[in-house]
């Protein structure tokens, strides 16, 4: 039987093995999708059990998107761009990394039938998917995007990659057509502690943690009179395209699917 794994630190909130499972069962693949709590340590280990097929293939989740990069033999090109990997697979005996976050946001962002160009986008964090986001962003056309983390420093870096940032101290909000929260504030109910009430209603505020459904982020945002959505669509999308990947097969996505992701 072959095995799949999504890594991270925290994991328990993942419901990657629920999706990666069901579908594995739709399309009567022979495998077991699990998740594996490891630190940085453990990353050389973890990985190179890809090389040595004792492992098929690994999805990669906070914090360890960029770490894992040396110890793979080549990225695809949105790999190499956002310098984020998500998705590990071997080819013809070559390690790849690959970046199906940025599929996974496109598409989450069309299905909202949201029109997002020419839109001032402010991002909060500058870990993990931030990337992703910038890239995906980029290609949609907004017309500006500012980013605000609690370490500046990390959203400094970014400049680095994507000349068109705008840092911003964190807590400075002023008005903005789309507000995002890509950091883990929220995946244990924690709240940001920002004051949105400066932005108008009629706004996104979008979270990129789909578990639980609803953040004390997002329900500041409905509070204010604004449009929410959480990462769920997100996290299907980038899970498609790795299913894919490994497996050769565009799984079905439809109401069955999104059920299986309600909290138990």
């Amino acid at each position: 039987m072959k095995k799949y794994f999504v890594i991270g630190n925290p994991i328990n909130h993942s419901l990657s093995p629920k999706l990666h499972n069901y579908w594995l069962k739709e399309n009567n693949i022979d495998a077991i999708y699990d998740k594996k709590k490891i630190d940085e340590k453990d990353l050389q280990t973890t990985i190179s059990e890809v090389k040595e097929k004792k492992t098929e293939g690994i999805n990669v989740t906070v914090p360890f998107k960029k770490s894992v990069i040396p110890y793979l033999d080549k990225l695809s090109p949105a790999a190499e761009q956002t310098q984020s990997v998500n998705t590990i697979i071997l080819t013809d005996d070559i390690l790849v990394g690959h970046n199906t976050d940025i599929f996974g946001f496109t598409q989450a962002i069309k299905d909202l039938n949201f029109n997002i160009k020419g839109k001032k986008i402010l991002i909060l964090g500058a870990g993990g998917v931030v990337p992703s986001i910038i890239f995906a962003l980029n290609k949609m056309n907004v017309s500006k995007i500012f980013i605000s983390n609690r370490t500046k420093e990390k959203a400094e870096d970014l400049k680095s990659q994507f000349y068109n940032l705008e840092v911003l101290d964190w807590g400075d909000i002023n008005d903005f057509d789309v507000i995002i929260n890509a950091t883990s504030l929220g995946l244990n109910n924690e709240s940001i502690n920002l004051d949105f009430s400066k932005l108008a209603n009629n706004k996104l505020f979008y979270d990129v943690i789909y578990n639980p459904e609803e953040t004390n982020f997002l329900k500041e945002g409905k509070k204010l009179g604004n449009r929410t959505e959480n990462g769920k669509l997100m996290f299907v999308y980038q899970a498609f395209e790795a299913f894919k990947l490994w497996h050769g097969i565009e799984p079905l996505i439809n109401s069955d699917t999104l059920k299986i992701l309600n909290n138990d």
